[in-house]
């Protein structure tokens, strides 16, 4: 079980069976008054964002997430496609909401970690370096910089 003081930034826990991560924590403590935390949480199955206080006494499941190295196969439309690379007839699929920044980083056969919650992906971990190629750039415009630029 997971306390107050285990819920930091990327902590995901079980709340209402619906696996959560936190986002973003601020302790509030008013005059003569329990302190209690303000969290910024992420529901990992619909990608819906809350804001929730929490009590001192309040208690949470950690969530028993399964790790599965897997690879990017395709795009089509607003889905996107993985396969595991253990067993490549097991294929998945995610939405763009799902995804949200993530998809900015895919490529084909780019290998990535899934998250598996109750036998369903729910998210993925993309690597911290990925080799991207730049297609359009603006030009510098003048007052963008600290000098004058061209």
């Amino acid at each position: 079980m997971l306390g107050l003081n285990d819920l930091t930034n990327g902590t995901i826990f079980v709340m209402d069976e619906e696996p959560w991560q936190v986002l973003d924590t601020q302790f509030v403590k008013m005059a003569q008054r329990t302190g209690h935390l303000q969290a910024k949480i992420k529901n990992l199955r619909t990608g819906a964002v809350l804001n929730r206080s929490f009590k001192q006494a309040d208690r949470f499941e950690e969530a028993d997430l399964e790790n599965v190295k897997c690879i990017f196969v395709f795009k089509h439309r607003d889905r996107y496609v993985f396969s595991e690379i253990a067993n490549p007839k097991n294929r998945f699929e995610f939405t763009e909401e799902q995804l949200g920044e993530n998809k900015f980083y895919l490529k084909p056969n780019l290998e990535l970690t899934a998250l598996r919650f109750d036998g369903n992906f729910i998210a993925i971990n993309v690597p911290p370096k990925v080799d991207l190629k730049v297609v359009d750039a603006p030009p510098g415009v003048k007052g963008n910089t600290a000098q004058g630029a061209t």
